[in-house]
């Protein structure tokens, strides 16, 4: 199974910048998240769509790795592949960049949980996500 790369933009708002002016390093997770929900639903699933039937997604690991500070009013793409980790977890890689210049990559790791218990992934996500 491949799965596809899904691109969105953001544009780094005032109040994700530091007192030096650049993007708070904890803001590169959300800027994670936007691009895994806007790829989930791109594929056709959205998170909302797995809770209403009981199903919840859970950030279980992440990783980042910073190469270059984004300013206020940067426009950032960020770039989401999906792969599956297995039958109850599904891993995220990321990268951002403004321009072709690489801010951060990293990556995300899910569990999917029923009632805060781990269950396997329901199969239409699956499809959705890799085929």
């Amino acid at each position: 199974m491949t799965a596809r790369v899904h691109e969105t933009s953001v544009r780094v708002r005032y109040a994700e910048t530091d007192c030096m002016g650049v993007v708070y390093h904890a803001n590169y997770l959300q800027y994670f998240e936007i691009g895994r929900t806007e790829a989930m639903r791109s594929l056709g699933t959205t998170y909302r769509s797995m809770e209403d039937r009981g199903f919840a997604l859970a950030v279980v690991e992440c990783g980042l790795k910073y190469r270059a500070a984004a300013k206020y009013d940067d426009e950032l793409r960020i770039a989401t592949r999906p792969s599956p980790a297995g039958r109850v977890r599904i891993r995220f890689d990321y990268e951002i960049r403004r321009g072709e210049q690489l801010l951060c990559d990293g990556f995300t790791v899910l569990a999917c949980l029923v009632k805060g218990r781990p269950a396997e992934l329901p199969e239409e996500v699956r499809k959705a996500l890799f085929s």
